[in-house]
């Protein structure tokens, strides 16, 4: 399987990362840029196969074994969007804006936009959550 880059390396690009002592990083499922209006509601958010999460760069944090679950879930649901390179506009005025990539390809959405997939409303919920529990933020 291949590998995201950090978002910020190489425009997200897929790659594999060694870290110390010559051990391998985990595969990663997918990184999530979330974009809103107000400071603190921006957030890149990695997540690797074996539920090491990183928050805007920062350490490295574990989700528990459900959210995992999730996390595996939804990178399989993303799969024909990711594909596609699905892109849908919002509908008026939204209040966060997604881009999600994983191996497959990559997502772009609104939190307001009409007829997305379960799967994308799944992930916005799973990005709050993970933003609450694992990364300390607000929202």
């Amino acid at each position: 399987m291949r590998r995201l880059a950090p978002a910020g390396a190489t425009a997200l690009g897929c790659t594999f990362i060694a870290i110390g002592c010559g051990g391998i990083r985990a595969p990663d499922l997918f990184v999530v840029q979330r974009n809103g209006p107000a400071a603190g509601e921006t957030l890149t958010l990695l997540v690797n196969e074996e539920g090491g999460v990183r928050c805007n760069g920062g350490p490295e944090g574990k989700l528990a074994d459900p959210a995992l679950l999730q996390a595996r879930s939804i990178q399989e649901g993303l799969k024909g969007a990711a594909s596609a390179h699905l892109s849908l506009p919002a509908a008026g005025e939204s209040v966060f804006s997604y881009f999600v990539r994983d191996e497959n390809g990559s997502v772009r959405f609104h939190d307001n936009s009409p007829r997305q997939p379960k799967v994308l409303r799944e992930l916005q919920a799973f990005v709050l959550a993970t933003a609450q529990t694992v990364c300390h933020l607000a929202q």
